[in-house]
């Protein structure tokens, strides 16, 4: 058949099959196939050495390594020789400080939502193996200062500096109140959406601390119930709904000398967004990103640290809407940077001479860049990572500042997941494919393996002891285009029988689930799905990324639609085949992946026999506005296009079997979603399934819930499907 197209790779899976089975408590309980990494891998500014956490039973130490041998040169701390207050620290990270002299240890980490955490904050004296303690407090985002002689940290709204030569904290703030005033620190939709929590910079020299002010007076209040006692706990935060008000921001530029502060020059317009803020090569020049509402302009303010005045330095606007990423990186001469754009129709990187008015390609094509990994200052060289050979590849390149002499560093297939040591003489290179494990190596600046940190032979090994279906990428038809996809076929697998079909998906604006790298989503569920005989498919529809914008911003004021039309074309499609039972196909999807597989169900109701949504979003609406609005821009602008594609409008065409779960405490995607959707199909007098967590969280997980979870789950697909 024309639409179908399968590449079959060899691979470890398919070879040597095992006969276990794997059981729950191989995913949940035992971590049987667990992926190993570098934990704690810190390479040091002399580019030659790095630092790890290492364990013995309760003894931690962090240790000094050689990068080119691995050898262990030095211990910097040991948790029992080096205590504090005659106590030994249990620590989960720390932090250097510019010279090195000094480290931050943080302990008894404590979430607060999905990157901030409070912490309790140590200082660590390397040379004098003194240990302080930064606050009796925990704290939020301790940072060192340029010299290391001074650390910023935010605590009950307010930002502050400890003295360490003074050993005296002074407060940069004083007006913090919950949900009133945050300084220093996120609000909730930034942290989520912006993909950022420390909302404050030292300047390079230390003689500044540029940070936000939020003013939340004004946004709208959520409220969860916490089950935790006789009676429920009220937690109440800002949380701003599509079409709600905002924070109002203001950036300020804090002298750490006079002790004062002045506001950087945003404009007078106050619905607006400060996504980011960097500060620049010049001494005392701060750039503010400033975008707008929409999300379809954004400005860079070089703005002066001294009185706040501001200039635009570049300008970019969109048909759709900007993606706020973190691929800007001043040059030294003081008037260029590079930076990424879609300007082209793909993502790409440039560099941006403002004082010339010049515009340099450093990449072009019809791919995208997936990454800036790094800038080379002294050889003027920009290392990154593109899809340029395939959309489900990432390899590294490296490519001059006048975009010439470009080079690929890693030419192997699949994903390359890179990590630059100081002075990019060395990479720590995470390379897998679909069907091989992750290998962490360590290449040279001409990307020549030097040696390998983890190759996962163990996993490799224990994977051959399990009957395990192959696992294969597939092009597959969606409505106009062809799909990327992969399939997992029971083992043992005959073409001559029929099986069912369980199609997992995620679909968001720009995700990817299909690409050439181990493990792909859920994989090992999956497997023991495919060893009770299901075949599992995966494809990335409309919508999703590496394809280059228009492929991407097709379902822009449509969330929903384009790609649930692909959904359910690539189930026809699979229906098509001789060894899939056309009346036996479900999907499932969690957040995203959930709304889609809400909305399959309910469209695809000819198609789909029975679907699962995990925190799933049942209406944009419901759902914060940053996000939200970036795609459907606000309801009062697109009714239409939110209504028409909301799982909980179209409750009355349920056929086949529905299982949707959430956690109460589910701060991102509300319980609310869920309760509409309960109330719509008992209006509709619809029957269906629900499971509940309580207080779990948009990843619903914890103690023995992930357990419950995807037993649940699986015997709901063993019924229904």
């Amino acid at each position: 058949m024309l639409w179908l197209f399968i590449a079959l790779f060899s691979s470890f899976v398919s070879s040597a099959q095992g006969s276990k089975q794997i059981t729950m408590d191989d995913l949940w309980k035992n971590n049987t196939f667990r992926v190993k990494d570098v934990p704690g891998f810190n390479a040091m500014k002399d580019g030659a050495h790095y630092t790890q956490i290492d364990h013995d039973g309760k003894h931690t130490f962090i240790r000094v390594y050689n990068l080119e041998t691995g050898k262990q040169e030095k211990t910097l701390f040991d948790n029992e020789a080096q205590k504090f207050g005659g106590s030994e620290l249990n620590i989960d990270a720390y932090v250097f400080s510019k010279d090195e002299q000094k480290m931050l240890l943080l302990a008894e980490g404590q979430n607060i939502y999905r990157r901030s955490v409070l912490q309790r904050v140590y200082v660590y004296d390397i040379a004098a193996g003194s240990i302080k303690l930064l606050d009796y407090d925990k704290v939020l985002h301790a940072t060192f200062s340029p010299d290391g002689q001074k650390v910023g940290f935010v605590k009950n709204n307010n930002l502050y500096y400890k003295d360490l030569q003074k050993d005296v904290v002074v407060p940069v703030t004083t007006d913090g109140e919950k949900n009133k005033i945050i300084n220093g620190n996120c609000d909730w939709v930034y942290e989520e959406e912006f993909s950022f929590t420390r909302a404050f910079e030292w300047s390079n020299e230390g003689s500044y601390l540029a940070y936000y002010r939020f003013d939340e007076s004004l946004v709208p209040e959520y409220t969860l119930a916490k089950y935790t006692g006789l009676y429920p706990e009220q937690y109440t935060y800002k949380y701003p709904k599509a079409g709600e008000r905002n924070s109002i921001i203001q950036i300020k530029v804090y002298d750490v000398q006079k002790k004062l502060s002045v506001n950087a020059n945003i404009g007078k317009e106050t619905d607006q967004y400060i996504p980011r803020i960097k500060w620049t090569a010049e001494p005392g020049k701060l750039c503010v990103y400033r975008m707008n509402r929409l999300q379809n302009k954004l400005e860079l303010l070089l703005t002066n640290a001294a009185d706040g005045s501001s200039s635009v330095i570049y300008s970019e606007k969109n048909k759709c809407y900007i993606s706020v990423n973190d691929e800007i990186t001043f040059l030294p001469d003081g008037h260029s940077l590079i930076l990424a754009s879609e300007r082209d129709g793909y993502a790409h990187l440039y560099n941006w001479d403002w004082s010339k008015q010049k515009l340099t390609d450093l990449t072009e094509g019809n791919y995208d860049v997936d990454a800036l990994t790094g800038i080379d200052i002294p050889r003027k060289l920009v290392y990154y990572t593109s899809a340029e050979t395939s959309p489900l590849e990432r390899k590294l390149y490296a490519v001059s500042w006048n975009g010439t002499s470009k080079k690929c560093l890693t030419p192997e297939k699949g994903i390359h997941v890179i990590t630059p040591c100081e002075g990019y003489n060395y990479f720590l290179d995470k390379s897998s494919q679909l069907n091989k494990v992750p290998v962490y190596y360590l290449r040279n600046a001409k990307g020549n393996v030097i040696r390998t940190l983890e190759d996962n032979s163990e996993l490799e090994a224990k994977m051959k002891k399990y009957a395990m279906g192959d696992i294969h990428f597939m092009k597959i038809k969606g409505v106009e285009a062809n799909l990327n996809a992969w399939i997992i076929t029971p083992p043992g697998f005959d073409s001559n029988k029929k099986y069912p079909v369980l199609m997992f998906q995620y679909s968001g604006p720009g995700s990817q689930e299909v690409a050439d790298r181990f493990p792909v989503g859920n994989f090992f569920w999956h497997q023991m799905l495919a060893q009770k005989g299901y075949i599992v498919v995966c494809a990335d529809g409309t919508g999703t990324g590496l394809r280059g914008e228009a492929f991407r911003k097709k379902t822009y004021l449509q969330l929903g639609k384009y790609e649930s039309d692909d959904q359910i074309a690539v189930a026809k499609n699979l229906g098509k085949l001789s060894y899939v039972d056309k009346d036996r196909i479900g999907i499932w999807g969690w957040s995203y992946g959930g709304f889609m597989s809400s909305t399959c169900i309910f469209k695809g109701n000819d198609v789909f026999k029975a679907a699962i949504a995990v925190a799933p979003v049942t209406n944009w609406r419901f759902y914060d506005n940053i996000y939200t609005e970036r795609y459907m821009r606000t309801p009062q602008e697109n009714q239409e296009g939110y209504d028409n594609n909301a799982p909980e409008k179209m409750a009355a065409s349920l056929k086949g079997k529905f299982l949707f779960i959430h956690g109460t405490g589910d701060d991102n995607v509300h319980f609310q979603n869920s309760v509409m959707m309960n109330t719509s199909l008992i209006n509709a007098n619809k029957q269906y399934e629900c499971e509940f967590y309580p207080d779990k969280s948009h990843g619903i997980s914890g103690g023995n819930t992930r357990y419950h979870l995807y037993t649940r789950m699986t015997d709901f697909i063993l019924k229904n499907l």
